[in-house]
This record gives C-alpha cells, sequence and structure tokens, in this order.
C-alpha cells in the first residue's frame, strides 16, 4: 500500500515558520493535487514528500512507514521537475534509462521497460535524439518516462506544465491524468492552476499560508467552499463577493445589498441581521427581467462560445456568463437572477462559510 499521510507536519527556516500542523492522508492510488498560490508551502511540502527538505516536526508516513530520515532513494517515489532536469549530454534512451543503470538492472530489462514507456508515451520514434532536439511537450513526456520506468509506489509532479504555451497543457493534462489511470500509482501533482487542480484531481488540497484550507474532491470545492478564499480560488471566471446582511422579505430570508435583493433558502432565516458576503459565480447568474442583481452593463467580453457580461452594481463589478448569441449595449440596464441555493454566503468578519 502506498498511502501517503502526513501527521501535525511543520517546517520552520530557522526563526521563520513556513508550515505547521498539516494533517492530510492521500488514499492509495489516488491523484492529489496540492494548489495555492505562491508561497503558500505547495512545493515545500512536495519536497518534504521527496526527501528534498528536511521535516521540522511531524511524522511523515508513507505505505505505513515513517520515512522523515530515509534518503530520498529509500522512499519509493518517482519525480517529475518543472524544468524536465534532462541530461544534455545524453540521448532521450539513456534519459529514461538513467534511474535503471544506477541500480545494475540488466540490458534486456532496461530496453523493455524503456520501449514501453517510450510506446505509451510516444516517444518511440525520439529515443535517439537529444533533448534539445525536442519540443517543450517532448521534452515534458522524456521527463515523465525516467520516472515511469522506476515502478514507483508515489509519483511526484512539481508544476510541470507551466513552461508549456496554453494549447500543448491543455494536451499534457490529459496524457499525465491517463498515466496515472494506467500505472495506479499514488500521484501528488503540485500546481497554482486551478484547471490542471480541476480537470485532473480525484482530491485538491488547497493551501494558503502553509496550512491547508480545504482539502475535497473538484466538485465539493466548487459547490461548498469553506472559506471566501476557497470560494475565491476555484472556478472561472472568479467568484463575485457582495458584501451586505441577510433580511427579510414576506416572511423568507434574503440577501440585501444596493441593488441587490437575492432570495436564499428557508434555513438561512436563522441568520438575520447578520452581515455577510455573497458569493454568486458567474455561471449561476443569469439575464431576466426581474433578476436579483439589478445594475448597468460596462462591457461584453467575447470568450467564443459565450460571453462574459459585466455588471456595475452593488458598487463592484459583477461578472455573469451569457449565451453568445444574447443580445445587450454597453451601458444599458441589465437584470441577473441566480438560484437561492446557488448563493454562497460567508461571514462578513471571519470570511468562513455560513451553514444553512
Amino acid at each position: 500500500m502506498a498511502q501517503v499521510s502526513y501527521r501535525k507536519i511543520a517546517k520552520s527556516y530557522g526563526a521563520v515558520e513556513v508550515m505547521r500542523d498539516v494533517e492530510l492522508d492521500i488514499a492509495d492510488g489516488e491523484f492529489a493535487v496540492l494548489l495555492g498560490s505562491s508561497g503558500c508551502g505547495k512545493t515545500t511540502l512536495l519536497r518534504m514528500t521527496a526527501g528534498l527538505e528536511t521535516i521540522t516536526a511531524g511524522d511523515l508516513m508513507i505505505g505505513g512507514a515513517r520515512v522523515n530520515d530515509r534518503p530520498p532513494k529509500d522512499r519509493d517515489i518517482a519525480m517529475v521537475f518543472q524544468n524536465y532536469a534532462l541530461y544534455p549530454t545524453m540521448k532521450v534512451f539513456e534519459n529514461i534509462a538513467f534511474s535503471l543503470r544506477v541500480k545494475k538492472a540488466p540490458e534486456a530489462e532496461v530496453k523493455r521497460k524503456v520501449g514501453a514507456a517510450a510506446e505509451v508515451l510516444n516517444l518511440t520514434d525520439y529515443l535517439d535524439r537529444y533533448p534539445r532536439e525536442l519540443s517543450g511537450g517532448q521534452r515534458q513526456r522524456v521527463a515523465m518516462g525516467r520516472a515511469m520506468v522506476r515502478d514507483a509506489e508515489v509519483f511526484l509532479f512539481d508544476e510541470p506544465l507551466s513552461n508549456l504555451d496554453a494549447k500543448l497543457r491543455a494536451h499534457m493534462r490529459v496524457e499525465i491524468r491517463q498515466l496515472h489511470d494506467r500505472q495506479g500509482a499514488t500521484t501528488i501533482y503540485v500546481t497554482h492552476d486551478q484547471i490542471e487542480a480541476m480537470t485532473m484531481a480525484d482530491k485538491i488540497v488547497l493551501m494558503k499560508g502553509g496550512k491547508v484550507e480545504q482539502v475535497g474532491t473538484p466538485d465539493e470545492l466548487y459547490d461548498r467552499p469553506v472559506s471566501k478564499y476557497a470560494a475565491d480560488f476555484v472556478g472561472s471566471p472568479s467568484m463575485n463577493f457582495i458584501e451586505g446582511e441577510i433580511g427579510e422579505r414576506e416572511g423568507a430570508p434574503i440577501f440585501l445589498a444596493e441593488g441587490v435583493a437575492a432570495p436564499l433558502p428557508a434555513p438561512m432565516a436563522r441568520h438575520l441581521g447578520r452581515r455577510t458576503i455573497a458569493g454568486l459565480r458567474p455561471s449561476d447568474l443569469h439575464p431576466a427581467e426581474n433578476g436579483a442583481v439589478q445594475g448597468t452593463l460596462t462591457l461584453a467580453e467575447k470568450t467564443g462560445a459565450d460571453q462574459n457580461l459585466h455588471v456595475r452594481a452593488a458598487g463592484v463589478d459583477i461578472v455573469s456568463t451569457a449565451p453568445r448569441n444574447f443580445q445587450v449595449r454597453q451601458g444599458q440596464h441589465i437584470a441577473l437572477a441566480i438560484p437561492p441555493e446557488r448563493v454562497h454566503l460567508f461571514d462578513a468578519a471571519t470570511e468562513r462559510r455560513l451553514g444553512a
């Protein structure tokens, strides 16, 4: 079993504490994504998992065994780096075969494993080339092939797609996820890109300031963010936020702000009078004659299949995703409707999600 468990993990550089009390379990065979902005601790946690950074406090368990003091080579992990880390003087075959050469594997095994990895990654025709003769995507596949031949229990990816263009990133996301599904190994993947996290992960670990903010499936983070930070980080375009309070109209709870009167689910009545922040996803807001949000269109941003409508309401810019054929003029009054159950509410002081 290759379950990876973190028990009260902490990391300090001298007097500077960068991580504390990280508690997390990644199941055997799971694809987990460590997501967060720069400096949140995700890469540090990955490097501690690999043994490239020491652990200041806490226990790291891989397959049920404590590995804090094990060197990287004894952790049964394979790592793919952001900059590929290929040997420029070695051809593709030897780059992929490097770990097998180090452990003096028989030549027949080397050829079999390298050949199998190359076939899976569409690199068979490039085995006799040097890294400088490859595209960025091909170099990344070579780095993945080098990890594959190790037959490791845990695969670690450190922002492997950040150096690629948008189209190639989308292609490589599919390849990495398909590789995981074939290999079945536990995978921990670091990224700051929420699109990568949402499309690839079984489990997302959202980090903030060296701590875990929320853990869950992509749907759980999207549908029930535990905080304003989590709500803002996940989703594209980003969630809209309006500060106001919970009031009452005709015996039913309603969120009230300037130009906004959004009906709420009945259980939210227990928060009457409370100052809150309403989170409204652009995909949940739709133009309607008697919508909850009343404002003025400032921009219609064409995106191809859809358009993002920028509406000035409640003193802020509200974005709504509408069909591309919806006709509206800049400066025109517009109303936006949203289902009551799709209004996310966060306490104005703590920015934590309000329970129903």
